[in-house]
């Protein structure tokens, strides 16, 4: 029997989907037989570019790469490199991108983001993932619905702009959250658990250090850009990386608002604590008269005072009464002073 290859939604190059742009920005779906048709006979003053997006984790797609399309050295150094950090660099007249995601089915956690990696070319766009992400699929559902893109750079634009508005719906559930375990805790209910704000803290760390290098990243491709980016691109690019340093603005604004909630709860948690131990204080204290005479007149020796006496455990009890009260008032007086 011969075992079924696993293809992973995708076709035997590893090709999840493919789109070929026409002058106009308008995509048609294609294949990878196809598209390498389609760039085997371009003109470029024709206008137009392919955008293939491949699944990593089929076996045969990092190989079909090498082997089938002319990208950059640095772009398949980057698919095998353990770096992660957002950045976007200029090799051999290409932009080679390495931008983080959230997955698809992103539920809260610091695990649910991974890389995408991008190579931008006049006439190419290629996009290799792992998991399934967010953004690359909105800015596919984009392209099927019709949206025009007359260049790869304004593809990359879209693609960042989706980006932002993902991270900016992270912040926007996040501070709904936040809000909500605010609520339980100006309400006086303490079982809120530190923990749960905690969990929202590491996530945001992990984005905004995974996401934050990307402006600069884009900065400094923006002060020596290639010369096939138009002047129009170059401006979607600064307003996208304007938007960006927004969404990372407000990321840090709420990682200081969780933090001065998570001290709110540790002081409280703190002075219901002091409370308790107050309260296991005097009942200590009351107790002490009471335990030390009861031991030094259990003692089995001769020469008990007021053993004869026939009014004589009245007064041992008029005597614990007395310490009890005048250990309870100092210890009363000191703790309000």
């Amino acid at each position: 029997m011969t075992p079924t290859a696993q293809n992973y939604g995708a076709d035997p190059s590893g090709l999840i989907y493919g789109f070929v742009f026409d002058k106009e920005g308008l995509a048609t779906p294609t294949g990878s037989e196809d598209a390498l048709r389609w760039l085997a006979r371009a003109n470029p003053e024709d206008g137009g570019f392919v955008w293939l997006h491949f699944n990593l984790s089929h076996t045969a797609s990092a190989k079909w790469l090498q082997d089938h399309l002319q990208l950059s050295d640095l772009f398949h150094e980057s698919l095998t490199d353990g770096s992660r950090s957002t950045r976007v660099e200029l090799d051999d007249d290409t932009l080679v991108a390495v931008v983080n995601d959230v997955h698809y089915d992103f539920a809260f956690e610091p695990s649910d983001i991974s890389t995408l990696w991008l190579s931008v070319g006049p006439r190419l766009v290629v996009s290799a993932r792992l998991q399934p992400l967010r953004s690359i699929d909105r800015l596919r559902d984009a392209v099927r619905r019709g949206e025009q893109l007359m260049s790869p750079v304004a593809l990359l634009v879209h693609l960042m702009h989706d980006q932002g508005d993902v991270l900016i719906n992270i912040v926007r559930n996040t501070t709904a959250r936040v809000d909500a375990i605010e609520d339980k805790l100006l309400a006086g209910r303490l079982e809120t658990k530190r923990a749960n704000l905690g969990a929202l803290r590491r996530l945001l760390v992990r984005l905004q250090r995974l996401l934050a290098p990307e402006p600069a990243a884009l900065f400094r491709l923006l002060r020596k850009p290639p010369q096939w980016i138009a002047e129009e691109d170059l401006g979607d690019l600064r307003q996208s990386t304007e938007e960006f340093n927004v969404a990372l603005s407000d990321m840090a604004a709420l990682q200081e608002r969780i933090k001065l909630l998570q001290e709110e709860i540790a002081g409280r948690v703190a002075e219901a604590n002091n409370r308790s131990l107050f309260v296991l204080t005097i009942v200590t204290v009351l107790a002490l008269p009471i335990n030390i005479i009861a031991g030094l007149l259990g003692m089995n020796v001769g020469g008990i005072p007021l053993a004869e006496h026939p009014q004589g455990f009245w007064w041992v009890v008029a005597l614990i009464v007395t310490f009890t009260v005048v250990a309870g008032y100092i210890a009363i007086r000191r703790h309000r002073e």
